[in-house]
């Protein structure tokens, strides 16, 4: 589904991504893992669109994504959440989830159909009509990754989901991430350093250092991998 191949991202004289490569399987989760600065997030940026890659190519479905801009990536099908949710804060949530369907030639009652549902998938059904900006920072990143279901993704990019979300939540999120490769027939590209959630949620997994690929293959292989031991606690 979701293939990047020698990518490069530099600013000035830094090297943030140096010749990154991953290949994303339908519907499949790749976890990602790094240390801060290890250029998880900048990749993140460069396949959805908000930064231009230096070199490198990225592929979603044989489709290039290379020099599209954000709002032509998403029309390729790929959503994404943040570090920081990105909602509109005096809208309602139902209002929220709609934006994502202006344009689909769908009916007001469709609209509201698909809304209400995924409202009640993430458990925010009751506070449809609430404003975004009243709800915790738990609740707003229930309600981004909502408002990405509703669209029907072919891929989603999690940027830290577990962030600030307490207990409760982060279980429920784990649920439903763990659901969409199966509901949404969608690849998942998750970044965490929530390091239990992702050995949990991923099919494979991908340890990122100072921008290059450090180590790839499952849970159990990264835990015993000394170059993955040494980049986390040291030599």
């Amino acid at each position: 589904m979701l293939k990047v191949d020698k990518l490069v991202k530099k600013f000035g004289g830094m090297t943030a991504l140096d010749g990154v490569s991953l290949t994303l399987p339908d519907r499949s989760i790749l976890g990602v893992l790094g240390m801060n600065g290890s250029g998880k997030t900048t990749m993140l940026n460069c396949i959805n669109g908000l930064y231009d890659a230096t070199a490198g190519e990225i592929t979603l479905d044989g489709v290039s994504l290379i020099g599209k801009a954000p709002h032509a990536v998403f029309s390729e099908g790929v959503g994404r959440t943040f570090q920081v949710p990105r909602i509109f804060p005096q809208m309602s949530l139902l209002e929220n989830l709609s934006v994502a369907l202006l344009n689909k030639g769908m009916s007001n009652a469709e609209i509201a159909e698909i809304s209400a549902y995924w409202l009640q998938k993430v458990e925010l059904y009751r506070l449809r009509h609430n404003y975004a900006e009243e709800l915790s920072g738990g609740q707003q990143k229930l309600l981004e990754l909502a408002r990405i279901m509703v669209a029907n993704p072919k891929l989603v990019l999690l940027d830290e989901p577990f962030a600030g979300v307490n207990p409760s939540l982060a279980l429920l999120l784990i649920n439903i991430i763990r659901e969409m490769p199966k509901e949404l027939g969608c690849s998942v590209l998750l970044v965490s350093h929530d390091l239990t959630s992702v050995y949990e949620l991923s099919d494979n997994i991908l340890v990122m250092h100072e921008g290059r690929v450090l180590a790839e293959g499952n849970a159990e292989a990264i835990q015993k991998n000394p170059d993955v031991i040494e980049a986390y606690l040291g030599a």
